[in-house]
């Protein structure tokens, strides 16, 4: 059975940090994209960041550039995102995701739900002083 499970969210100050992790079962993340996710109140689900499975290239949205890093630890079967410089706007419930069909990611075109087949529950993120 596909699984992920996000967690390491809460509440952190602006300018703060927050790492999140994203551990799979079930499958061996290292062979597929994986991707965050973020959707904040009344907005839609928007694309964060990828990393794809065989040379670990990475995307990032315009807003989180220089400020987020992904990375993946094959041998815990878990991607992380790494959250510094935390803002009011990046508060939102994150979501890792995967699909069987992607291997590289390098560009906005996986960043789109619908390209995912599975999904994590969500962590919250709440950037406030």
């Amino acid at each position: 059975q596909v699984q992920l499970v996000e967690s390491g969210g809460g509440l952190v100050q602006p300018g703060g940090s927050l790492r999140l992790s994203c551990a799979a079962s079930g499958f061996t993340l290292d062979s597929y994209v994986i991707s965050w996710f973020r959707q904040a109140p009344g907005k839609e689900r928007e694309g964060v960041s990828c990393i794809s499975s065989s040379d670990s290239s990475t995307y990032y949205t315009d807003s989180v550039k220089g400020r987020f890093t992904i990375s993946r630890d094959n041998a815990k079967n878990t991607v992380y995102l790494q959250m510094n410089s935390l803002k009011p706007e990046d508060t939102a419930v994150y979501y890792c995701a995967t699909s069987f069909k992607w291997g590289l990611c390098g560009s906005s075109r996986l960043m789109v739900r619908v390209r995912y087949d599975y999904w994590g529950q969500g962590t919250q993120v709440t950037v406030s002083s």
